[in-house]
Order: structure tokens, then C-alpha cells, then sequence
């Protein structure tokens, strides 16, 4: 932990006792946090919103916070402070969530209800140009012929952040894991960004402010360049980061050997923890300070697994619409 991760900044009162979830440290480290919701509440949430399918979710926006609503009322109004206060603390910043009893394929699209009012407590899920909604699921499978990492099972996908190569804010990154069969390997890689011993040479270093321009591959459904730097600073000076290696596009030698060099940094780090996600479980991070990859998986013909994805931004009535990146 460096001096960047000193300075808090309160969002919501926090509760003086939690209704309908548990919250504790997780195995993996003390600043991902691990919270659990028994299966009563889960019932709850889930009979509460049955008349709505997925497909109401997606044809009106506003029922996505009803849901979040819905969610929160049931645990007494604790939870959504909690997820705020988590997600905007430089110390934790990130979640593993466990709704008990969603753990088959079968229930997907009570995990896309499950996760969404989860994730509009926060803020709004932006939209998601490779699935032309507010959430994208997708496969992995022992054969990829993709066009980027997401799906290729036998590489490691490397530390990133989302949203870098959209004019979108990205706050936060929700990752749900909806199905897997004959999986071995394939962990979750996470890094919190004041763990990373190289931080300040490579945040103090000349070209972590450059404009570089950032290009997106055709499944993708992004058309335009975007052009931002690595780094940046949050309210209160801290550092940020939004890159990701497969789609920055260097000017000149200068930029590409400064880019491997960090690349390097990152996968070579101590500090980068490897986390299983069970099915139906899903990771909530801060986008802005935590990076984010997977592990490659063991060679199987039966190999697969459904993801779920939201991203988004923070918006909370306290502090207005506030996020930690400022403009480029």
C-alpha cells in the first residue's frame, strides 16, 4: 500500500447494521471484499421482480433502477451505501458477490436481473456496442476465432481496464460468470493499482499524460479512434489508469517501448491476485484503480463459459453525477 491509498473520500452514511447480506474480507486479500446474500433474500428480490423479464430491462431503462430499488428495500435501505461507500474507497474498491441458489445455466436471466439491480445502485450501466445493450453475454469455448482476447480460452487475456477505446465514463466493471463446463484454469486476474510496485515510475514518467490514440477491433461495433493518456488523477490527486494493450496504437518507438515496458510491469507484478468466481457469483470493481484479466484455460473439446459484463458509471444523489476520471 502507497500514499496514494491514504486519502478516503466519505460517499454515504454507512449502516450500523447490514439486512439480507453479510459483508468480510475476502481469502485473497483485505481489499477485495466478499458479500454474500442468503438465499432468502435472493428469493425475495427474484419473486418480487417475476413479472418483469429480462426483456423489460432492456426496452426501459428506468426499470433497471426499480430493480436496484427493489433490492435495497428488501435489505432495509443497508446495501446501497455499502456497495457506494466499497467501490469509491481507495483501500478496497472491489467486490465478489455471492447470491445464493443462482448457480445453473438455467437461471441466467435471473442472474442478469440479480446483477443489474446490483450494479443501478450505483449508477447506470453504459451501452454495449458488441451486444447493442446495457449488458453483454458472451462464450468461450475451446476454438476461438475472434478478432480480440475476450474469447481466446489457451492465452492469458492481460491486465486492462474497459472503456478505454468508447467516449464513455467507465466507473465500474461488473463480471458474472453464467455457466462453465470441463473448465480447468481460466481464474480471474485482478490488480489494485496502488499495489503495483512500478506505479510511480511509470505514472511520474513523461509519456503518462501523451494523448495516444486508441482503436477498437470490428466485433467491437465501435467505429471511431479515441484519443486519451494512461494516466490521470481522481478528485483528490490520485492516480488512475485506463489502458488495455490490444488496442493502444504508439506513434513511434518512443511509445512502443515505453508500452511493453509496461505491459511487463503489470503481468510480472507480485501483487496480482488470481480469484475463482463460482457460477452465479460476479466481481464489482472500480475501474479506475483496479485492472483486470483471466488466466488461460487447460485445452478441453467440451470446454466452455458464459460471461456476463455491465460497466458503467457512478451516480449517487448525495455528491450529484460525480466519477473519479476527469476530462481528457
Amino acid at each position: 500500500m502507497n500514499a496514494y491509498s491514504q486519502i478516503n473520500v466519505p460517499i454515504l452514511e454507512q449502516p450500523r447494521a447490514f439486512v439480507g447480506f453479510s459483508l468480510k474480507a475476502s481469502t485473497h486479500s483485505d481489499r477485495l471484499l466478499e458479500l454474500n446474500f442468503p438465499k432468502s433474500t435472493v428469493d425475495a428480490f427474484l419473486n418480487a421482480v417475476e413479472q418483469w423479464p429480462v426483456q423489460a430491462l432492456e426496452y426501459k431503462s428506468f426499470l433497471r433502477f426499480q430493480f436496484g430499488a427493489i433490492l435495497n428495500s428488501i435489505c432495509e435501505g443497508t446495501l446501497r451505501s455499502v456497495l457506494l461507500n466499497t467501490l469509491m474507497d481507495r483501500a478496497t474498491g472491489g467486490l465478489l458477490i455471492n447470491p445464493e441458489g443462482l448457480s445453473e445455466v438455467s437461471q441466467a436471466e435471473d442472474m442478469v436481473k440479480f446483477s443489474t439491480a446490483v450494479a443501478h445502485l450505483l449508477g447506470r450501466s453504459n451501452f454495449d456496442a458488441m451486444s447493442g445493450q446495457f449488458y453483454a453475454r458472451f462464450v468461450v469455448e475451446n476454438v476461438d476465432n475472434s478478432d480480440s482476447y475476450l474469447r481466446a480460452p489457451h492465452r492469458v487475456m492481460e491486465l486492462h481496464n474497459d472503456g478505454t477505446f468508447v467516449n464513455q465514463i467507465t466507473d465500474y466493471v461488473l463480471m458474472m460468470k453464467i455457466d462453465e463446463q470441463n473448465i480447468e484454469g481460466g481464474n480471474s486476474l485482478i490488480l489494485h493499482l496502488d499495489d503495483w510496485a512500478d506505479l510511480d515510475k511509470f505514472y511520474l514518467h513523461p509519456l503518462a499524460r501523451r494523448s495516444l490514440r486508441w482503436t477498437a477491433p470490428p466485433s467491437k461495433n465501435v467505429k471511431e479512434d479515441v484519443f486519451h493518456s494512461i494516466f490521470d488523477t481522481d478528485e483528490v490527486g490520485r492516480p488512475t489508469m485506463r489502458y488495455i494493450d490490444q488496442f493502444v496504437q504508439p506513434e513511434n518507438a518512443e511509445e512502443g517501448t515505453w508500452l511493453f515496458d509496461l505491459s511487463e510491469s503489470l503481468e510480472n507484478s507480485a501483487s496480482k491476485l488470481s480469484v475463482p468466481v463460482p457460477v452465479g457469483s460476479f466481481l464489482l470493481i472500480n475501474n479506475l484503480f483496479w485492472l483486470h484479466g483471466r488466466d488461460r484455460f487447460t485445452a478441453h473439446p467440451g470446454l466452455r463459459r458464459e460471461l456476463m459484463r455491465q460497466r458503467g458509471y457512478f451516480s449517487y444523489p448525495k455528491l450529484g453525477h460525480q466519477h473519479g476520471q476527469t476530462a481528457n
